[in-house]
């Protein structure tokens, strides 16, 4: 780079910019820090332009109350996207509004009714297997049974039989686990598959345990065998015309009239408000019939004109998360820059003067890093109430104290130093000394450590938010977003997406360290012999 005179600090750079990886993730990190500071020309619900009557107005960068629009209008600011809708705009060519790419704002509450969604209602039908329970004697001689109807006859004529026996085909193996339990001898849990002309059900005797007598009845439970088509969907989507929007399933031919005009009116109810699960029969089988239509309420998953999602509070992630990252950068590098300064500072003065003034300093910030920070955020947000002022304040006054233990060493490390006093016999002022001849020469433990000190702050930031400690609400804050998360378990896009934007700059922020540390190695191609 031309501009940089030093020959060191070109071939430091240079080396940076082998490092690829780190060289590609500061443009892309930086590029991102400036595309944070235009939040609100990129994600806004303000309009960027407004023309009307002739006259330009700029609603983002200047208030202007409803009535310079409408002459009944009040000295609020006006809802614009309604505004739009208004007569004076939808009616008048010449009036007009440009919005931001993505109209929404971090504060804003989505309505409901803005959400464009299929109107339409499925019905799925699953099918329920049916159980019964049949109580036997040693001579298969029913005592009594429940639900057992369907699985005696089609038409149910050989329910009041006393005899199973003449109805089924027991299996061997079945015939012996009940000789077995009537013989009061310990038997397994067993399964056996019977049918009953196109019947098909599954028969399952207990675990039996012997008892002091030996048993007068045992039970049989019949389950209906579970159905093995795959090949057809039993799903029908009609629209409030109840016409149908896809083929109707085979299945829907095998419900009766009655049952069919049924659902139609269950269909329209649906379209007004839920409805409850129904059961009914089709051929041979039973199902239960579910209305499932797409309720807005949030969160609400991706959908058009909100490609990451909405919040618990109807506002638009996308947009939280532009500003989020603009709000987490900002802290990061004002903490770490007011920190690097006071532990410069603090350092500076320790390592040079050195004696009573280093050992009385370094014994007040042992005892400074013993307070434990976040009684004292808690303590000092119950007072004051939380904002991003008290929190950088805060957490400043205990940032600062690790690079200061670098800042010492290195100016114990370089006062001794014979350019040092050579400047001292020159009657060089003691500030010059520390900050033009010292403090250059010491720099590069602020250097390397200022991305990893970076990407340290973002997390801390993202930490306290989820943790209720942060910023206060409603500010857009990737913490607060993956706490909601956590209460909506559910919506996936509310840890997915602000995790992603953590991830992302936190790893841009570990690559750059990366990179700034290895262009400061004076050891770069060093290896163990």
């Amino acid at each position: 780079m031309p501009f940089i005179k030093n020959p060191v600090t070109r071939k430091r750079v240079a080396r940076f910019r082998e490092n690829r990886r780190a060289y590609y993730a500061f443009w892309i990190l930086l590029c991102l820090f400036i595309l944070s500071l235009a939040a609100e020309l990129l994600c806004n619900g303000i309009p960027l332009y407004v023309r009307f009557d002739g006259k330009s107005y700029f609603p983002l960068f200047r208030y202007y109350p409803e009535a310079a629009f409408l002459e009944d209008g009040q000295q609020t600011r006006p809802n614009y996207k309604m505004l739009q809708q208004d007569a004076v705009f939808s009616g008048n060519p010449q009036n007009y509004m440009i919005f931001p790419p993505h109209p929404y704002g971090p504060y804003e509450t989505i309505r409901a009714d803005a959400i464009a969604l299929d109107d339409e209602v499925t019905l799925r039908f699953t099918p329920v297997l049916r159980v019964g329970t049949v109580d036997i004697t040693s001579e298969f001689r029913k005592v009594r049974s429940r639900f057992f109807d369907f699985f005696m006859d089609d038409d149910g004529s050989g329910s009041g039989a006393a005899d199973i026996s003449s109805y089924f085909d027991f299996p061997e193996q079945l015939v012996k686990g009940l000789e077995t339990r009537f013989g009061n001898q310990a038997a397994s849990h067993a399964e056996f598959r019977l049918s009953r002309g196109a019947k098909e059900f599954d028969v399952s005797l207990s675990t039996y345990t012997p008892r002091p007598e030996p048993p007068e009845t045992l039970r049989l439970i019949f389950r209906e065998a579970p159905i093995d088509d795959h090949s057809e969907k039993h799903e029908a989507v009609f629209d409030e015309s109840l016409t149908s929007v896809i083929p109707l399933p085979v299945l829907w031919e095998k419900i009766d009239e009655e049952d069919r005009s049924l659902l139609k009116s269950l269909v329209l109810e649906r379209f007004s408000g839920p409805v409850d699960d129904q059961r009914l029969v089709a051929g041979d089988r039973q199902y239960q019939v579910s209305f499932l239509k797409t309720d807005v309420r949030f969160p609400f998953p991706p959908v058009a004109g909100h490609p990451m999602g909405i919040d618990a509070a109807g506002r638009d992630v996308l947009s939280r998360i532009v500003h989020g990252l603009r709000i987490s950068l900002a802290f990061g590098f004002l903490l770490v820059g007011c920190s690097m300064l006071l532990g410069i500072l603090t350092g500076a003065l320790q390592g040079y003067y050195g004696g009573k003034i280093d050992i009385t300093a370094q014994r007040m910030i042992e005892i400074w890093s013993a307070l434990p920070f976040l009684y004292v955020m808690i303590l000092m947000g119950s007072i004051y109430g939380r904002s991003f002022a008290l929190l950088l304040i805060i957490y400043g006054l205990f940032n600062w104290i690790g690079i200061s233990y670098y800042m010492r060493a290195e100016f114990l490390n370089l006062r001794s130093r014979p350019f040092v006093e050579a400047a001292k016999c020159m009657g060089v002022p003691t500030r010059k000394i520390i900050f033009k001849h010292i403090l250059p020469n010491a720099l590069v433990p602020v250097i390397t450590f200022f991305p990893f000190s970076l990407v340290g702050a973002i997390g801390a930031l993202a930490a306290l938010d989820y943790l209720g400690f942060g910023l206060p609400p409603p500010t857009p804050s990737w913490g607060e977003m993956i706490f909601q998360a956590q209460q909506y378990r559910w919506a996936w896009w509310l840890i997915l997406y602000p995790s992603m934007a953590l991830f992302t700059v936190m790893l841009l922020g570990v690559f750059i360290g990366e990179g700034v540390r290895n262009a400061y190695d004076p050891k770069q191609y060093s290896r163990l012999a």
